[in-house]
C-alpha cells in the first residue's frame, strides 16, 4: 500500500491513513518513508525546494512536522509576493492548496511569522469558500473546510477526527473500498475494546460509590474516559487508559473538594495530613477521609497490576508526590478565595496553570505504559518540563475563557480573566482576547518542544501532552463540555463509544 521513496500520491495516502485512524497498522512503514523524505530534503536530494504546488508543499511540511521532523517554514516564501510582504492572491483560487496551507500553519512555533501570516491569510478565504461550496451543494468540500475552521487537524482529537474523515472519505468519489472497509472495521474493533474497558471501570466506580458518599462531587467517569481516549487512543494503551481513568476520576473529586466543599480550615488540615501521609486521617473531615482512602486504594491496585505486568515497584512513590504537589496548589487557590484575593496574572499563571491535574494525569498514564515509561520518564515529569507547563497552561486558559462566569457564580477562586481585568483595568472581552493569544502561544511552545524532544523521553510519552491540548480544544469548543457534558459532548460520546459503522 505504501511505497518508498515517497511521491505525492504516497504523501496523500499517508495523510488519509492517519486521518481515518488506521495508521497504527502501518507505523513502521510511515516512519521509514517520512524519515527518508526528511533526509532527502536536508540533503537537497528530491527537488522539494523547486516544487511550486502549494497543496503538495504544505502537506509534506505538515506530515513531517507532525512526525517530529523540524523542516523549515521558509519553504512557503515562494508563495509570497515578490516584495515578500504578503501571500500571492493567485493561491486563493486553489482551495485544496489553501486548505493545506491553513492546516500547515497550525504546526507553527514561536517566532515563525510566516506561519502566523499563513493562518491569518487563509482563514477568511476558507470561510468564504465554505459558504460558496455549501450554496453550490458541494457538501464534502464545505464540510471539510467547516471542520478545519473549527478544529484544524493539529488541534483535533484523534478519535473525533477518525470519525469525521471516515464519513467524508465514504462520500468522496473514487474512494478505495478496501481502505474504507479497513477504516470502518478498525474503528469498530477499537470501539468494542473501549466498551469492554468501560464496563470494567463502571463496575469499579459503582462499587466505590464515591459520588453518593461525598454528595458534592461531579460524577464524571465517562467524561474522564473520554480524556483517556483522547491522549491514549490506540489499542495497546488499554492498561494506561485504565490507570488514567481510575486516578483522574478520583482526582476530579479532589478538585471539587477544594473548589466547592471544604472550609479553609478543613482544607489546611487535609493538605497537611496528605503531606505527612497520615493514613489514619485522624481528625480529618469524614468525606475528605473517604477520598483519601479512594486514591490510596487505587494506587494499591495500580501498584499490584504494574508490578505483575512490568516488574516495577516505584509507581506508588510518584503517586504520593503527584498528590502532594496538586493539593498544595489547590490549597493556595482556596486561600485566595478565602481572603478575597485576586492575584496578578503572573502569580496566577505560576500556581493555577500547573494545578490542572496534568502531572497527576500523566503519572497515571505512565504507570500503564510499560517499557515506554521507565523511571527516568517519571523523574522528567516531576521537573516540570516546558512541554508539561505549556500543555497545562493551555488547559487552564481554555477552561477559564469558556467557564469563568459559571465558576464565579458558584464561588470559585478568581480565574485568569478576573486577574487580567483587575490588573490592567480592561473589559472582559479585552482580557479574553489577550488570553486567547496566550493559548496560541502555548500551542507554539508545544509544537516547538515536540520538534526538539529530550533524548531520553520516548515520542509516545511526549504525545500525551499534545493529546491533552487537543482534548481541550474539542471539549471546550462550544463552552465547558466537561462540566456540561449533556450538550455536544454527549453526542460525541455516543458516536465514539456506542454507534459502530455499518460495514
Amino acid at each position: 500500500m505504501l511505497s518508498s521513496p515517497a511521491d505525492n500520491k504516497t504523501m496523500d495516502l499517508i495523510d488519509l491513513i492517519e486521518r481515518v485512524g488506521i495508521d497504527y497498522h502501518f507505523e513502521e512503514e510511515i516512519e521509514q518513508i517520512l524519515g527518508q523524505e526528511y533526509g532527502n530534503i536536508g540533503s537537497g536530494g528530491n527537488n522539494y525546494k523547486d516544487d511550486d504546488n502549494l497543496q503538495t508543499v504544505a502537506l509534506r511540511f505538515r506530515l513531517l512536522r507532525q512526525h517530529g521532523c523540524n523542516v523549515s517554514s521558509d519553504i512557503f516564501k515562494r508563495f509570497k509576493s515578490d516584495e515578500g510582504d504578503e501571500f500571492k492572491q493567485e493561491i486563493v483560487s486553489d482551495l485544496e492548496g489553501l486548505l493545506s496551507l491553513y492546516e500547515a500553519g497550525y504546526l507553527r512555533t514561536q517566532g515563525e511569522s510566516i506561519l502566523d501570516e499563513a493562518v491569518d491569510f487563509t482563514k477568511p478565504h476558507l470561510a468564504a469558500a465554505a459558504a460558496a461550496a455549501a450554496a453550490a451543494e458541494d457538501s464534502t468540500l464545505a464540510e471539510r473546510i467547516a471542520h478545519a475552521l473549527k478544529w484544524p487537524h493539529r488541534k483535533g482529537m484523534k478519535r473525533v477526527e477518525h470519525l469525521f474523515f471516515i464519513s467524508i472519505y465514504e462520500k468522496t468519489q473514487g474512494h478505495d473500498e478496501g481502505l474504507l472497509k479497513l477504516a470502518k472495521l478498525t474503528f469498530n474493533v477499537v470501539q468494542h475494546l473501549y466498551q469492554k474497558e468501560l464496563r470494567v471501570l463502571t463496575k469499579w466506580w459503582i462499587e466505590l460509590d464515591l459520588p453518593k458518599r461525598t454528595s458534592y462531587a461531579r460524577d464524571k467517569l465517562v467524561e474522564v474516559y473520554f480524556w483517556a481516549m483522547g491522549c491514549l487512543w490506540e489499542p495497546k494503551y488499554s492498561l494506561a487508559r485504565y490507570c488514567f481513568t481510575r486516578v483522574t476520576t478520583i482526582g476530579s473529586v479532589y478538585d471539587d473538594t477544594y473548589d466547592a466543599y471544604g472550609t479553609i480550615e478543613e482544607l489546611e488540615d487535609f493538605t497537611a495530613a496528605i503531606h505527612r501521609w497520615d493514613t489514619s486521617m485522624q481528625g480529618i473531615e469524614p468525606k475528605m477521609k473517604i477520598i483519601f482512602e479512594a486514591i490510596t486504594d487505587s494506587y494499591d491496585a495500580i501498584h499490584e497490576t504494574t508490578t505483575e505486568e512490568f516488574g516495577r515497584s516505584y509507581c506508588w512513590d510518584y503517586g504520593k508526590s503527584a498528590l502532594k504537589y496538586v493539593v498544595s496548589l489547590y490549597l493556595e487557590e482556596a486561600r485566595w478565595l478565602d481572603k478575597g484575593y485576586v492575584p496578578s496574572l503572573e502569580e496566577y499563571r505560576r500556581v493555577s496553570s500547573v494545578s490542572t491535574l496534568y502531572q497527576w494525569l500523566a503519572f497515571a498514564a505512565f504507570c500503564g505504559m510499560g517499557e515506554s515509561a521507565p523511571k527516568e520518564v517519571f523523574d522528567w515529569l516531576f521537573t516540570e518540563p516546558k512541554l508539561f507547563v505549556a500543555s497545562s497552561e493551555h488547559c487552564r486558559l481554555v477552561d477559564d475563557v469558556e467557564s469563568h462566569e459559571f465558576e464565579q457564580d458558584r464561588g470559585h477562586a478568581p480565574s485568569s480573566v478576573e486577574c487580567y481585568m483587575q490588573q490592567y483595568g480592561v473589559s472582559r472581552k479585552e482580557a479574553i482576547d489577550v488570553l486567547n493569544d496566550l493559548v496560541e502561544e502555548n500551542w507554539k511552545i508545544i509544537n516547538g518542544e515536540l520538534l526538539n524532544p529530550p533524548a531520553h523521553v520516548p515520542k509516545e510519552i511526549l504525545l500525551i501532552f499534545l493529546g491533552f491540548a487537543q482534548i481541550m480544544e474539542v471539549l471546550y469548543a462550544d463552552g465547558d463540555g466537561y462540566t456540561n457534558s449533556k450538550t455536544t459532548t454527549k453526542d460525541m460520546l455516543i458516536a465514539l463509544l456506542v454507534t459502530p459503522f455499518n460495514v
